[in-house]
């Protein structure tokens, strides 16, 4: 059984030494300049497909209890992955949650303004339809 190392109560100094002391010995290798505004050399430019299509962003409430929702339908084109990739970015730039079912992505909440930006930045032509 491991003995448990105790902590003295008297007004003595506590000897410590920080486990990462060793790691300044082994010279650990320098992070990648990185300057803003400027992309680093191996990240490969994303350039959007534009004309990706138009898709409607609704405001519901009914049958949610009175929640505000904020559903994307109309894809065309895309599969399931690229519509779960594009919720996931959704609902970190609006700091909400969401999900997709059946074709469409819905985000909780009214975030109208930042969905239709993210669609747009992916090329689609986002509409603002109904409510």
């Amino acid at each position: 059984m491991k003995e448990k190392k105790r902590i003295p109560t008297t007004a003595e100094p506590i000897v410590w030494t920080s486990p990462f002391t060793a790691l300044t010995k082994v010279g650990l290798p320098l992070a990648p300049e990185v300057r803003p505004g400027v992309a680093p050399r191996d990240a490969s430019p994303i350039v959007p497909r534009k004309n990706r299509g138009r898709v409607d962003i609704i405001r519901q409430t009914a049958h949610r209890g009175g929640k505000t929702v904020t559903v994307v339908t109309g894809f065309t084109g895309i599969g399931l992955a690229e519509q779960e990739t594009l919720a996931k970015e959704m609902q970190k730039a609006c700091g909400a949650g969401g999900t997709v079912k059946e074709g469409r992505i819905e985000i909780q909440g009214d975030q109208r303004e930042a969905v239709a930006r993210i669609l747009t930045n992916a090329g689609f032509r986002p509409v603002l339809a109904g409510g």
